[in-house]
């Protein structure tokens, strides 16, 4: 008995952008239709089809997505919402899983299958290829690949003890400059002991130390990502 393998997951569609960029060309629907006929091969495709998609009544597969990208003379990402995952930021760049795959040295089975799960387990060079290949942030980069609460974790380590001895474990899972994350973990590392020791001074008790203590814990994702300075956000 053959198991039904569950169908990708639709990427997500900015509608009124896809009305703007066919208006903005003079285009009917029917023209971006036959366009995506002509170029793509996709027959199945009507210009009731496109008015579905621009009317929100339908959503275009990421093959369809491409095509009518192709068609608007745009990139696939100015036809999708904000991206959210790995494939999402795929499908934006107008890449195929066989590119990133190669760009960051895996196999391709290896690749979907980080990309499936949103997990990703490459090495420190291949993150930062990772990150280069889809025009990742650090931060845009810790959240799409599953990464944030591994990184809380050892950022709440950090800040409690010596923050020298997370340099080199967090470098291994984010693009980011040495001397970015040196400064950064100095930082967040400082102010946390600072505040404990003012808490202390000025609440009087434990019970207030307590609390803001924990507070700065909870928020310490954010923490850290207001403290990382701009600069180059891969390694060379």
């Amino acid at each position: 008995m053959h198991q039904i393998q569950p169908s990708p997951p639709v990427p997500p569609f900015n509608a009124p952008a896809a009305r703007r960029l066919r208006q903005a060309l003079g285009m009917a629907t029917g023209h971006v239709a036959y366009g995506m006929y002509a170029s793509y091969g996709l027959t199945h495709i009507t210009a009731d089809t496109i008015d579905a998609w621009e009317r929100g009544r339908a959503t275009p597969t990421a093959t369809e997505l491409a095509a009518l990208a192709g068609a608007l003379w745009c990139a696939p990402a100015e036809l999708m919402g904000a991206a959210t995952t790995l494939r999402e930021h795929r499908l934006a760049r107008g890449l195929a899983p066989e590119d990133v795959a190669h760009a960051v040295g895996v196999g391709l089975a290896a690749y979907v299958r980080m990309e499936e799960s949103g997990k990703w387990r490459g090495n420190e060079r291949q993150t930062a290829a990772l990150s280069e290949a889809l025009g990742l942030s650090a931060r845009d980069f810790a959240t799409v690949t599953g990464l944030d609460e591994k990184l809380a974790d050892m950022l709440r380590s950090a800040v409690t003890t010596r923050w020298q001895a997370y340099t080199r474990p967090i470098a291994k899972v984010l693009p980011l400059e040495r001397s970015q994350l040196d400064t950064a973990l100095e930082r967040l590392h400082g102010d946390y002991q600072s505040m404990m020791v003012g808490t202390l001074s000025w609440g009087g008790g434990s019970g207030s130390d307590d609390a803001a203590g924990k507070r700065f814990l909870d928020q310490i994702l954010d923490h850290f990502w207001s403290r990382v300075a701009p600069g180059p956000r891969h390694r060379a």
